[in-house]
């Protein structure tokens, strides 16, 4: 299984180019990936760079909701 590269968010803001407030909203609404926490108690979240070009393409689709 090959490795996959992963983006902290200034790059994850330079490829959308919005801001950071933007990307909050889109991740809130459920229109972008939300990322990955590193640490489950820490604040340091990644993005995958397939995920966002996924999403750039137009394929990314959000999870479905688990009931």
């Amino acid at each position: 299984m090959a490795a996959r590269k992963v983006l902290r968010m200034p790059k994850v803001l330079e490829c959308t180019g919005w801001s950071r407030s933007t990307l909050y909203a889109k991740i809130k609404d459920n229109k972008f990936p939300c990322g990955q926490k590193l640490d489950p108690g820490g604040h340091t979240r990644v993005w995958f760079e397939d995920d966002i070009e996924a999403y750039q393409r137009g394929e990314w689709k959000p999870a479905e909701a688990v009931a």
